[in-house]
């Protein structure tokens, strides 16, 4: 996966709190939901989702029949450019279920259109 160069959209920095990769440009973590910098608008855009939406969100749920045994699941997310190679792979979860449980599944891709010096200036290669 390329680094975009700081500044330009899709440059990404480690969130102090939780270590996670996140957009330079973001105020909040969407890991852990930290304020990151400050931001005047990002408690009234965090609330009014006035500029981050919502393309693709997928939920699903695997429930465990009574009479099978146990089963271990690995949640595992990958991204694929528009040629279908893959640009990153993730395991961001695993576990197991016994007899009668169940566990349910949200994947969300939030997009924030970027503004500024670098709106619309050549690709980004994430």
């Amino acid at each position: 996966m390329s680094q975009a160069r700081s500044g330009m959209p899709g440059a990404t920095r480690e969130c102090p709190h939780c270590k996670t990769t996140i957009l330079e440009s973001a105020a909040v973590c969407p890991s852990c939901r930290h304020h990151v910098r400050f931001d005047a608008n990002a408690s009234s855009q965090a609330v009014a989702g006035a500029e981050t939406f919502v393309p693709l969100k997928v939920e699903g749920q695997i429930e465990h029949p009574a009479d099978a045994p146990p089963w271990e699941y690995s949640v595992v997310v990958s991204i694929r450019n528009e040629r279908g190679e893959e640009v990153a792979r993730q395991v961001v979860g695993v576990g197991a279920v016994s007899a009668d449980e169940a566990r349910s599944f949200t994947l969300t891709v939030e997009a924030t259109p970027v503004a500024g010096k670098f709106a619309g200036k050549g690709r980004v290669w994430h």
